[in-house]
């Protein structure tokens, strides 16, 4: 039997590719600051979310339960950071005190300028907004700003410690 084309078209939505060209987008907002994996999941969540917390217009639609779409995205953030990285478009930073980081590399702010669609420019406009309003935090301020916007729950959702995750080591 062939195979339907559902079957062998490659996923997009909430795929590594995607969610790490969002990553990629907001780490280049940020450089040179590194963040956690945790860290990441949020600014990936709030990225598309900004009317959540009186930013801009939200890229994606504001759909119920959406602050558990944080609860399952830590897995794929992994997946994403280590496809950027074999990209070379995201670099790992060790650091004494919070362990492992994640920082754009140099090579990723020639890619986000090519991005020139209307989403990919809208994307970016946020992640500048996220930047300059949100990331520029402290991690403890943060964390208070994700449990007061998105829910109450503890910030290293999977129970995964960051500085001790394998996938990169």
């Amino acid at each position: 039997m062939a195979p339907t084309v559902a079957s062998t078209a490659p996923q997009l939505f909430n795929s590594p590719l995607e969610t790490g060209v969002r990553a990629v987008v907001v780490l280049n907002a940020t450089f040179p600051r590194a963040f956690s994996i945790a860290e990441i999941a949020w600014f990936d969540h709030l990225v598309v979310h900004t009317a959540d917390i009186g930013g801009p217009e939200s890229l994606h639609p504001d759909v119920p339960q959406r602050s558990g779409e944080l609860l399952v995205r830590r897995r794929l953030i992994e997946e994403s950071l280590l496809v950027m990285r074999r990209l070379h478009l995201v670099d790992l930073v060790p650091d004494e005190d919070a362990g492992l980081l994640f920082r754009a590399s140099e090579e990723a702010v020639g890619v986000v300028e090519l991005m020139r669609s209307a989403y990919s420019r809208a994307l970016r406009q946020r992640a500048e907004w996220l930047a300059e309003h949100v990331c520029s935090r402290s991690r403890l301020d943060l964390e208070e700003l994700i449990a007061a916007r998105i829910g109450k729950w503890r910030i290293e959702f999977q129970g995964i410690d960051d500085a001790n995750w394998g996938i990169f080591q």
